[in-house]
């Protein structure tokens, strides 16, 4: 039996070429896509790069859905660099869980999100998961249906929660999500293309996501949790009150829901 191939799906912007994929320590094929002003073609070693116009990470994420070969893909930004044998790692983790179709994985320097043990992650469990640590059995996401909600992420000006939306969605779909505590790369996160703070807009499309993606009353309830829980993060800038107010703005406006009708 021929064993599985790993392939990474990273999204990117104007690079000029397929280097970061070495940059990044990735040893195993991998799939860019660079988001730029051109539209290219581009092998390099076990790299392939398709450079698109296009823009918006959930796009970037789908097209490489679109044109991944792997049995296994795993996402990642411009910003990671891999541990030694990751892929190996990845793939013998599939092969212990054969009724896993997303395994979720931890991150170097990270706080933990989970118990140190393997385990299947429900609903609301999957809301700390980060788009870092996620990969999958593409044939599995492909019969599925599943693919990245295109009014969310960066480049949509609604915030982010896309890879939340992602796993109700596989959730929903039947798809089994475990969870397996071993280290896969380093996140250098430096900047972001859509955070801006915890200010009144970062509130409202707070607001606006979670309406969308969990319903009304969930996004109350949610609400207030995420506005006492996030406190000692805002509190410099905005009080309890205002951040309140302009989630609340962001649910009662819904403009993400009304886009989508």
């Amino acid at each position: 039996m021929d064993r599985m191939k790993l392939e990474v799906l990273i999204s990117c912007m104007h690079q000029p070429d397929a280097s970061l994929a070495e940059r990044s320590g990735i040893t195993c094929d991998a799939l860019i896509i660079n988001q730029c002003d051109r539209e290219a073609y581009l092998e390099q070693g076990r790299t392939r790069m398709f450079s698109t116009v296009q823009r918006g990470l959930t796009r970037s994420r789908n097209m490489a859905l679109d044109k991944a070969g792997g049995d296994v893909c795993l996402l990642c930004d411009d910003d990671e660099v891999f541990v030694p044998n990751f892929d190996q790692k990845i793939l013998q983790a599939y092969e212990r869980l054969p009724q896993a179709d997303v395994l979720i994985f931890k991150m170097v320097g990270r706080p933990a999100s989970f118990p140190d043990k393997v385990m299947e992650l429900k609903f609301p469990k999957i809301m700390k998961v980060s788009s870092w640590q996620i990969s999958f059995r593409r044939e599995r996401l492909l019969e599925s249906g599943v693919r990245f909600d295109e009014l969310l992420g960066a480049g949509t000006g609604n915030g982010a929660e896309e890879e939340l939306k992602f796993l109700l969605d596989c959730r929903r779909a039947g798809l089994k999500i475990w969870y397996v505590p071993v280290e896969i790369a380093e996140v250098k996160q430096e900047a972001s293309t859509w955070y801006d703070g915890f200010n009144e807009k970062f509130f409202e499309n707070r607001g606006a996501t979670t309406r969308y993606i969990l319903g009304l009353p969930m996004a109350l309830v949610y609400g207030v949790y995420y506005v006492v829980k996030k406190r000692p993060k805002y509190r410099d800038t905005l009080t309890m009150a205002q951040a309140w107010r302009a989630l609340c703005r962001g649910i009662r406006e819904n403009k993400i829901g009304k886009r989508k009708k």
